[in-house]
């Protein structure tokens, strides 16, 4: 991971993809912090010059080795997490997209531990990061605690 992701500057402009199959929704274990170990979407960081959709693509295809279609934007999505002594030690700004299925063959790379096609009513059964499960929460597909 890059440096400059902690202790940032500035915030830094991320995307999240949630990849629609069907009744099947795409999680990924995520092998580097934040949230690593918990069940996530796709994503990463927009590059220089790079417009978010495009980001969405490349990030999802560079993940999971699947092709998408975005469909539209779901969220927008702060992502700040405090060090023990209140700094921040994260700061990112995510935008979530709802993508198709558009094709491939699933491999999770390095940056997933594991990938997963999964029912909404398994979702339950994962231990999701607090930002997946805020944005499930608000398009009404995970129940309030």
């Amino acid at each position: 991971m890059s440096s400059r992701r902690l202790y940032p500057e500035k915030p830094l402009v991320g995307v999240g993809v949630l990849i629609r199959d069907g009744d099947r929704y795409l999680l990924i274990r995520r092998a580097a912090d934040p949230d690593k170990g918990l069940w996530s979407i796709p994503g990463g960081m927009v590059e220089i010059g790079e417009r978010t959709k495009d980001a969405a693509v490349r990030e999802a295809k560079e993940e999971t080795n699947l092709d998408v279609e975005v469909i539209e934007v779901l969220d927008v999505v702060d992502k700040i997490i405090r060090d023990e002594e209140s700094r921040i030690k994260y700061h990112f700004v995510i935008v979530d997209f709802l993508a198709e299925f558009a094709g491939g063959e699933l491999k999770a790379s390095s940056d997933a531990l594991d990938a997963r096609w999964v029912k909404l009513e398994e979702f339950l059964e994962y231990d999701l990061s607090p930002t997946l499960v805020l944005l499930l929460r608000r398009m009404g597909l995970y129940p309030d605690s």
